[in-house]
């Protein structure tokens, strides 16, 4: 069976492991959690009820500070370790840390809690009543604290301030023990075994009597072997408590304690086992996130700098392929901006009246055209397929800014290149790099469709041409069908032949040449609106999921131990932060390992 030694041992390394795990905000509700499940024991009192002196008598050692009125004016949380035969006693402040004091302790884990008041002395706020009772309550009233209700024998029991705020948070009286000090200043005559023989009030645990070391004891330098020893002959030669001596003094209080804490540490065990298991857990996943210590030699940091990249490049193709959000912007490109884009281009103006009569008469030169003013049908074709290089490279932009978004979000989700802050900005402006590469050729590629499409323009749209004119001289006749007689000789077709030439020369004339260009514009619009997309995502969103980071690579590959180590110089903070949660961890793991061997010997 374990040792109640081993036993309290283990409540002090858990709590050393609490204290540090609270420094770290992160982990505040694992530490609440798991200190509320440890046994700790506080004194509760009125003022001057010799709190201070039980926890010295129980520890054995005189290290609290004593004097007359207020003395103890917060709480003091005293967390003890028995120390090794041999070994040097000390003591630590938490707002002194590794400054030792010698001169102690136990294995035991002790609250002094300042003095229950009932008025508020001079100096002192209204509201110094309440805020004593507030402050002692929330300790006291934890499911885990053991109670020392402190109350002076020489007052009536009915008037304890301990009793009754006991009584409040631990009305089954489970976890209060009551101790009377002071029984050597009792009236001659007097004694207190109605209480300590729990007559006058009961309490499920026992009652037990102390004497403590006077002011005058104290003042001349008795030590607290010397005073323990006084308090075993007084109980031991007094005619009112001789037969209670084996059950009273502050050796037995620390023997009923320990014994007690022995079984609450036993009961909650499994609970402690969970909750550093799940702390345990928790760590070890966030230091997954944040990743392990780096490498020194320049073929790990390669193949670190390497994994990192497939990192974020794998969240940069999510974010085009579905798996996360972004891609999506791109279509809305594709369907929304790129046509609204188009119908906006001012054909209107180009293709009015007046611009087509100027450009057809500047294509004619000095002889007017004959049938169909082909120069003029190809200026007027080529300068409103010039309107399309606007949308083009806007659609080409408007990708680039989506993708450059893209890259820069997916940097900041990649949780392993958090810690390395120039690996980050190495790889933003490679990446930048690679988009600029992907922008040039994807605007030569989508000018060059528009280019094409002047260059080259369909031929059936000027066979019809020549149909049309006919249809316009017999609306009512076979346009394929040719005149059965010469002008000249058949006056009935005179008038039609005169119509068609001073149409020619007429608004009708040039309406239909600005009619019959808008209808090719529409329809070499519609090509683009379809082939631009085509072109944009070949040259670049494919290129960005395929090639991002390939120059990269092959510069990363010609770099020396020191240029990669410099890529990876990881955030200080983020540094100190892996330290304090690995020492955490190893605080975890060493109270975990002290569970499993109680466990073991139970």
């Amino acid at each position: 069976m374990a040792t109640m030694e081993s036993l309290i041992g283990l409540v002090n390394r858990i709590q050393r492991a609490c204290t540090s795990l609270g420094d770290y905000g992160g982990d505040q509700q694992a530490f609440s959690s798991l200190w509320d499940a440890l046994p700790s024991v506080a004194v509760v009192g009125g003022q001057s009820s010799g709190k201070s002196s039980v926890l010295e008598s129980i520890v054995g050692r005189d290290f609290l500070p004593r004097g007359s009125g207020i003395v103890t004016r917060r709480p003091l949380v005293l967390q003890l370790q028995h120390t090794e035969e041999g070994q040097e006693e000390y003591a630590e402040f938490g707002h002194l840390p590794k400054k030792r004091f010698t001169d102690y302790f136990v294995n035991l884990t002790l609250i002094d809690l300042p003095g229950l008041t009932k008025v508020a002395v001079e100096g002192q706020p209204d509201s110094v009543v309440e805020d004593i009772e507030n402050m002692v309550r929330s300790y006291v009233e934890k499911p885990n604290c053991i109670i020392l209700a402190i109350s002076p024998a020489n007052q009536d029991i009915a008037t304890s301030d301990a009793i009754k705020l006991s009584r409040d948070v631990d009305p089954s009286g489970e976890r209060t023990f009551g101790v009377l000090t002071k029984l050597d200043l009792m009236d001659k005559g007097t004694n207190a075994l109605e209480v300590l023989e729990g007559r006058s009030y009961r309490l499920q645990l026992p009652w037990v009597g102390i004497v403590n070391r006077s002011q005058a004891d104290i003042n001349k330098q008795v030590d607290m072997m010397a005073a323990r020893r006084n308090e075993r002959e007084y109980f031991a030669t007094s005619p009112d408590y001789s037969h209670l001596a084996s059950r009273m003094g502050s050796e037995y209080l620390a023997k009923l304690l320990s014994g007690h804490l022995e079984s609450v540490i036993r009961a909650r065990i499994p609970s402690i086992t969970s909750l550093i298991n799940k702390s345990i857990d928790e760590l070890e996943s966030e230091l997954d996130h944040l990743g392990r210590p780096i490498a020194v030699d320049a073929g790990a940091q390669l193949y670190t700098i390497l994994e990192l990249c497939r990192a974020f490049d794998k969240i940069f193709k999510e974010h085009l392929d579905g798996g996360r959000p972004g891609g999506d912007r791109i279509y809305g490109v594709f369907d929304n901006q790129l046509p609204a884009a188009l119908k906006k281009l001012p054909f209107d103006r180009h293709l009015s009246l007046q611009n087509v009569k100027r450009i057809v008469s500047e294509a004619d030169g000095y002889q007017p055209h004959l049938i169909a003013p082909e120069q003029g049908y190809r200026r007027l074709i080529e300068g409103s397929l010039n309107y399309f290089r606007g949308p083009a490279e806007a659609t080409v932009d408007a990708v680039h800014f989506v993708l450059k978004e893209l890259v820069r979000k997916s940097i900041g989700e990649c949780q392993e290149l958090r810690r390395f802050p120039s690996l980050q900005s190495t790889i933003a402006a490679a990446t930048n790099e690679a988009l600029e590469r992907f922008r040039a050729e994807g605007k030569k590629t989508t000018i060059r469709l528009v280019d094409m499409e002047a260059s080259y323009l369909t031929v059936e749209f000027f066979r019809r041409l020549p149909q049309e004119i006919e249809r316009a001289a017999n609306p009512g006749g076979n346009p394929r069908e040719k005149p059965r007689d010469d002008p000249r000789e058949n006056p009935r077709n005179s008038s039609a032949a005169e119509a068609v030439t001073i149409d020619r020369y007429g608004d009708g004339h040039f309406r239909r040449i600005g009619s019959n260009v808008s209808s090719y514009v529409n329809m070499v619009s519609e090509n683009l609106k379809n082939t631009i997309p085509k072109a944009v995502v070949h040259c670049q969103v494919k290129e960005a999921k395929q090639n991002l980071l390939s120059y990269f690579y092959t510069q990363i590959g010609k770099r020396e131990g020191k240029q990669l180590g410099d890529l990876l110089d990881e955030d200080p903070t983020l540094m100190e932060k892996r330290v304090q949660m690995a020492k955490r961890l190893e605080l975890y793991k060493k109270a975990r390992d002290e569970v499993d061997s109680v466990s073991w010997a139970r």
